[in-house]
């Protein structure tokens, strides 16, 4: 029974220990040993470690007198368009532009006379003195003048009128007779784009003593509502 087993186990050990096929590659050679030592150690041949010494081709060590592979096809061009550009570069030296000067911010039209570090660094007290005495040289000191008079179109001037009046709004000063007059002011001050307009018309036709138009029922001197009291208060400010 134990000869039976032994023959099994007998199998399998000379199953393991199965012989490389002959026309293999060579990989105890010392050619090969030195390659594969000078691959290890960044040097030299930089393709395929598994092909043996008998298949490593020249194309696949690199072109004579260098350690890079030979490109083929589109890597050929890529290798020669990179050569050009190496070799025309060649032999130059990298020019670095020096950053543009800082305009000086009073030449645009922007003043820095409130940053001190800035003025600092182009004013003296010296400066400061004789620049103050220019200003005070070309100083100018304009005379007043009297103020010009407003030109009249043959048209009362209302400004004028409410300065010279000052009886509140709705205070009568003159005598209107006549039935409805509220009625008829409101009709005819329809009429008008705006007080003032009301106001000179009613003053060009007799007012205020008279109100030809039926504009200031009240009799108070001012007509269709119109109201002085800015003037006034403009005179006083």
């Amino acid at each position: 029974m134990r000869f039976t087993l032994l023959i099994p186990a007998i199998g399998l050990v000379a199953a393991c220990n199965t012989v490389a096929p002959v026309g293999g590659p060579d990989f105890n050679t010392p050619a090969y040993q030195a390659q594969r030592e000078a691959q290890l150690a960044g040097q030299g041949y930089t393709g395929n470690p598994l092909l043996g010494p008998s298949e490593v081709t020249e194309q696949q060590l690199g072109a004579p007198g260098t350690d890079a592979p030979v490109p083929s096809g589109d890597n050929a061009d890529l290798a020669s368009a990179t050569a050009a550009a190496l070799a025309s570069t060649s032999g130059q030296s990298t020019i670095i532009s020096e950053p543009s000067p800082v305009e000086d911010p009073i030449s645009n039209g922007i003043s820095d006379e409130q940053d001190f570090e800035a003025v600092s660094g182009r004013r003296t007290i010296e400066s400061d003195a004789a620049r103050i005495e220019q200003n005070r040289q070309t100083y100018q000191v304009v005379e007043p003048t009297a103020v010009p008079q407003r030109g009249t179109d043959g048209q009362p001037n209302v400004v004028q009128y409410a300065l010279n009046t000052s009886n509140p709004v709705g205070t009568q000063l003159y005598s209107r007779a006549g039935f409805n007059l509220e009625a008829k002011a409101q009709r005819n001050c329809a009429r008008y784009p705006s007080a003032d307009q009301a106001q000179i018309d009613f003053l060009s036709n007799g007012g205020p003593q008279r109100d030809r138009k039926g504009l200031d029922p009240d009799g108070d001197g001012y007509a269709c509502g119109w109201d002085p009291s800015a003037f006034r208060s403009a005179v006083n400010n």
